[in-house]
């Protein structure tokens, strides 16, 4: 029988109006792999926080329980020095700074205050090899992919002689090819005895990778489910997750498409840092009145580098090419000239670019055209509570009041927020890059059938997303991107997971798709 390392005994967590765990009860066995899995703001990375010490002992009720002794974190660093480690969605790494040093910051190696460089770097590379990370610990974190950041963070936490493993949405950020890496080294890593917790939307990777599933929803435990005794249907999770069960996951629409409303020729944009680097090489796409298209492609693509050099040129430098709407040409040179135009854009970094976090769910809402709240550039703060509560109600966003902070709300309900301020703004192309990383299955309903509404008032939508099935289950027409260029079009419903990678392949290798589009 194998041992319990982890017991969390009738947790309760609150916050100001709002119970986040209610009598939780959560068990792990040593050498296992646990998912947790919820919609947003169902508590899970609150329990977490509690039994990592973020949240520190007294201001919750209930025990912990670890290797059986009853524990009273009051910091990250007490739970880190019985082998308790953390690794939240986003990375908390220094771009400007060395893997090696951002590996051992805070954890220094040396004595009487001095660093030994020689014994950081060694033991740094020697713990990225373990990760089967083949960069040297003398690269700046800037340099290396979002992909290997995480697997930074895992040697990090090796670093700490890590017993128990927790991981917040690690995979959000990462390709098919880069989760799977990660997933395969938690399986690697079980084989030695290290037990992880992991938070994930993605089902079909919990029940890839998971030994257990606890379903948690509005601070409750609904249920654990073993892989020994039960089916990990991606049906039974959802049910459990949402309170019913979703027959379909991308809602019904009959398209009305129009004429072409929006159209990007020979555009081009440069690395704004590296010289002679193109991001964007020549792109060539168009968008019709009432319909979606998916921008589809591998991480590194230029997906984003694309949307952002198209709305306000907030991306790159010597930017170059046509952009026409409604078949006149136009510049967009500053974001405020993009949203005059009626261009919205949902960045996928809703942390750093998309929100400001210590501002309210009010304030926010508003951020993006303040005029319409105002009147003689003094604002109607009547009007702008009322505007935040429709949006608050529309997103069905779980708040305690539209006065509280945005940094306060969990990832899903700050992605609502976000698309509520572009909403708001009420534009006639929106341009969605990731809008659903992070966030739970019912919530990403929620968000597809505001896009299908969006297109059915004569508004269109450009969607990117790293997820094939999304970008096959709500897309008109499919673009490809590889490289900085534009390789293939295919109609939706011609559109496969089979037929885009291979448009990828081959382009790779330097052969024209039969589905490109000159």
């Amino acid at each position: 029988m194998a041992k319990k390392l982890l017991e969390m005994r009738h947790i309760t967590k609150t916050f100001p109006g709002v119970k986040a765990l209610d009598d939780v009860n959560l068990e792990v066995e040593e050498g296992e792999i646990h998912a947790l899995v919820g919609e947003n703001g169902a508590g899970k990375s609150t329990l977490m926080n509690v039994l990592s010490g973020i949240y520190p002992h007294g201001s919750y009720s209930g025990d912990i329980v670890y290797n059986g002794q009853i524990c009273k974190f009051q910091n990250i660093r007490d739970s880190e020095k019985l082998g308790i480690v953390i690794i939240h969605q986003e990375l908390a790494l220094v771009p400007l700074l060395t893997i090696g040093e951002n590996m051992f910051l805070g954890n220094e190696r040396g004595v009487k205050g001095r660093i030994n460089w020689a014994e950081t770097f060694g033991r740094a590379d020697e713990l990225l090899k373990m990760v089967g990370l083949k960069e040297s610990s003398h690269t700046l974190v800037k340099d290396i992919g979002v992909g290997k950041q995480q697997l930074v963070e895992i040697a990090k936490a090796l670093g700490k002689n890590v017993r128990l493993l927790i991981l917040d949405e690690p995979t959000a950020s990462l390709n098919d090819t880069e989760a799977k890496h990660l997933l395969d080294l938690l399986r690697e890593f079980k084989k030695k005895g290290m037990t992880s917790i992991l938070i994930s939307h993605k089902l079909n990777e919990v029940s890839y990778v998971a030994d257990k599933i606890t379903v948690i929803r509005d601070g409750s435990v609904i249920q654990t489910l073993d892989k020994k005794n039960d089916a990990f249907t991606e049906d039974t999770i959802i049910s459990a997750m949402v309170g019913r069960s979703l027959t379909d996951r991308f809602p019904k629409r009959v398209p009305h498409i129009g004429e072409v409303c929006f159209e990007v020729k020979d555009w081009c944009v440069d690395h704004p840092v590296f010289e002679g680097i193109k991001v964007c090489d020549h792109v060539n796409f168009n968008l019709r009145r009432g319909e979606v298209i998916g921008i589809s492609g591998l991480m590194g693509a230029g997906r984003t580098e694309l949307a952002m050099s198209i709305f306000g040129h907030s991306y790159g430098s010597d930017i170059s090419g046509h952009i026409y709407l409604n078949g006149r040409e136009v510049r967009f040179p500053t974001v405020k000239t993009a949203i005059r135009h009626g261009i919205a854009y949902v960045t996928e970094d809703r942390k750093g670019n998309g929100l400001i976090l210590s501002e309210s769910i009010c304030r926010n809402t508003s951020s993006a055209r303040p005029e319409k709240i105002s009147h003689h550039n003094i604002i109607n703060f009547d009007r702008e509570r009322q505007v935040a509560k429709e949006y608050v109600k529309e997103m069905r966003t779980k708040c305690a009041t539209i006065d509280e902070n945005v940094v306060n709300l969990s990832g899903g309900n700050m992605q609502k927020v976000l698309l509520g301020k572009w909403l708001f703004a009420e534009p006639d192309i929106l341009i969605l890059d990731e809008p659903t990383r992070g966030i739970d299955v019912g919530a990403k309903y929620e968000i597809y059938c505001i896009i299908n509404k969006m297109v059915e008032q004569g508004k269109s939508v450009i969607f990117i997303s790293s997820e094939m099935p999304e970008i096959l289950g709500m897309s008109d027409r499919v673009y490809v991107m590889n490289a900085g260029r534009m390789i293939a079009e295919i109609p939706g419903r011609d559109a496969t997971q089979e037929k885009i990678m291979s448009c990828i392949i081959n382009s790779d290798k330097g052969i024209q798709t039969a589905d490109a589009e000159s």
